[in-house]
């Protein structure tokens, strides 16, 4: 996936956004969720990307849920989400998960514009006037919308399961000639066999009196030759 600092990586040229609704209009309806759980892009909406403050994405996030909600304009105004992707790290000899941001500096906001491509004055107004809000990616009042291929990476990055998390610093391959770094088998060396990404484990062939022995042991205590 394209990152947003290279600003019109992740965008096309904004044209008009067919089915913009207006505001006394209901909200569109939720999609149909396509395999994996992931919602696709809203009817007649798009997504665009909001440069924010550093460190301030959730923050900006949550407030611009509220205030969507206080001045009902669901109807312009779909989700607004900071990506993440899941990393599983290994601490105190347990795995762990945490989110990771994948675009730090940057929030992203599906929403409906006019004809012309321009944000409507309510919604512009709503927007600007956060916390921590800089600008769309785009000019002239004209947010500039991201690629399709973009916007499904990032909806399946963030519809990610706990379980389908990489694990931070498995970085071995079968055939790789290790040192174990501490444990029962401190120095001794050995090649990979096997690698269990889910539990951070990873079997060693050691030789030991002569032959050759699988050890398991966990990654962190592993080190490449």
């Amino acid at each position: 996936m394209s990152t947003p600092e290279s600003d019109n990586s992740m965008v096309t040229a904004a044209g008009s956004s067919a089915g913009a609704t207006g505001a006394s209009q209901p909200a569109p309806p939720p999609a149909t969720p396509k395999a994996g759980g992931v919602e696709p892009t809203r009817p007649g909406m798009k997504w665009y990307v909001l440069r924010v403050a550093s460190n301030k994405e959730d923050q900006v996030c949550e407030a611009l849920e509220r205030k969507v909600r206080i001045e009902k304009l669901e109807n312009r105004v779909g989700r607004v989400l900071v990506p993440t992707a899941k990393e599983k790290r290994m601490k105190a000899g347990q795995v762990r998960v945490y989110e990771k941001k994948l675009y730090p500096g940057y929030v992203f906001v599906e929403m409906a514009t006019e004809q012309d491509g321009s944000v409507s004055e309510n919604v512009w107004f709503m927007i600007k006037e956060t916390t921590g809000v800089g600008d769309f990616i785009g000019s002239d009042n004209k947010p500039t919308s991201m690629r399709e291929h973009d916007v499904e990476l990032m909806l399946l990055a963030s519809a990610k399961e706990d379980e389908e998390a990489s694990l931070q610093g498995l970085e071995f391959a079968k055939g790789d000639r290790v040192k174990i770094k501490e444990g029962s088998f401190q120095n001794f060396e050995g090649h990979v066999d096997s690698i269990d990404e889910t539990k951070g484990i990873v079997t060693v062939l050691l030789t030991i009196f002569g032959r050759a022995t699988p050890v398991d042991v966990e990654y962190w205590q592993l080190e490449k030759m």
